[in-house]
């Protein structure tokens, strides 16, 4: 730097800053060899203190304001420099404009899932993000503790520390509220307003404060997802009888919507008809009264077929199966005897009926002729 910038820099005597950013917590005001005149005008905008240092100890913080810089509103560089009456020589300080606004835009989230035991569920996996506002409230802690010397510290340089200590804190915040994983949705600005105000008490030796902690979304893995999904199917299925009517008309309806041809026509009418009874006789119904179970009674023993047989020109019967037996026995049933019965269509020979075969195969046949003897 020539004279020209050294004689400059010692004609300005105005300090301030005018924040252009949106991301800077603190901003060091440049000045050649750190020369400040005495009689200089400080001007320190809302939401900013103006802390001047020097040789690394922390000495005046202005409030905002307009001040004019002399020995009896510079105490503690006054004492530091050893001044006991006042002067308007140059002196060398350090002065650093520190934000007090609120940061609203930083985000937070959980890398990896942080796992909590859920009274309903059990052990569980959840993922959490949200937001959160940033707030300076000691300046002085904050140069001391985080900015040091930095020029320009900005919300970047804390946030990743932030973010480590949220996550810190976020397992606990869910394990310790002991509500259900189910229910966590209507508790999330609890808890976000707990964890603001147990954050804020941990950073407070660091200046800063969290005044307010949002928590958007807490989420779950996949599988329990698809599980509580399934869990709520089940819920909203509620009757399984109705259920089980409901998916009845929905595969009728598939059904109708089939081009296949006579088969599946067939198979779709009849089911139609008989969702359409049930269907009627469930309206029928009257609201809140369950389905009537039948009782649980045996069929009935199915009815014994009735022969009829001809015997020359003569019609004997009705006979049943053991009739038709004792008549095969007695050679009275034989193979080409005419028989008939509900279902055929005509008289026909007792060979050609299969329902015949087993009685006409338990006749022996007649026994051989004899050997004829020998002459003596």
């Amino acid at each position: 730097m020539g004279l020209f910038d050294k004689l400059k820099g010692e004609l300005i005597d105005i300090v301030q800053w005018l924040d252009d950013s949106r991301d800077t917590i603190v901003w060091r005001f440049p000045r050649y060899e750190n020369e400040i005149k005495m009689g200089a005008r400080l001007v320190v905008r809302e939401s900013q203190v103006a802390v001047f240092v020097n040789e690394g100890q922390v000495a005046d913080v202005f409030t905002p304001g307009t001040y004019t810089l002399e020995t009896n509103n510079l105490p503690i560089l006054s004492t530091l420099y050893g001044w006991k009456h006042g002067f308007h020589s140059p002196f060398k300080a350090e002065v650093y404009f520190v934000t007090t606004r609120l940061f609203t835009d930083l985000k937070w989230g959980t890398v990896n899932p942080v796992i909590v035991r859920d009274t309903e569920l059990g052990m569980v996996r959840l993922r959490a993000f949200g937001a959160y506002a940033l707030q300076v409230t000691d300046a002085k802690a904050l140069l001391g503790q985080l900015a040091g010397t930095d020029p320009q510290f900005r919300t970047e340089e804390v946030g990743e520390y932030l973010r480590q200590t949220i996550v810190g804190r976020i397992g606990s915040a869910l394990a310790t509220a002991q509500v259900p994983l189910l229910d966590l949705a209507a508790h999330q600005q609890g808890i976000g307003d707990r964890l603001a105000q147990a954050l804020t008490t941990e950073l407070a030796e660091l200046g800063i404060a969290i005044p307010r902690f949002v928590i958007e979304n807490i989420s779950v893995p996949p599988e329990v997802e698809a599980a509580l999904d399934k869990r709520t199917q089940i819920g909203l299925v509620g009757d399984l009888d109705t259920f089980t009517r409901f998916q009845t008309a929905t595969a009728i309806d598939h059904a109708a919507q089939n081009v296949g041809g006579g088969a599946g026509e067939g198979i779709g009418l009849g089911l139609g008809l008989a969702v359409g009874q049930q269907m009627a006789a469930t309206l029928a119904r009257p609201a809140g009264v369950p389905v009537a179970t039948p009782p649980l009674t045996p069929p009935s023993l199915p009815a014994a077929a009735q022969w009829y047989f001809a015997v020359g020109s003569e019609r004997q019967g009705p006979a049943d199966d053991a009739a038709m037996a004792a008549a095969a026995a007695s050679g009275t049933l034989r193979a080409e005897t005419l028989v008939w019965h509900a279902g055929l269509p005509a008289w026909t020979p007792a060979s050609q009926v299969p329902a015949l075969a087993a009685v006409l195969g338990s006749v022996p046949p007649p026994l051989p002729p004899a050997p004829p003897t020998a002459a003596p």
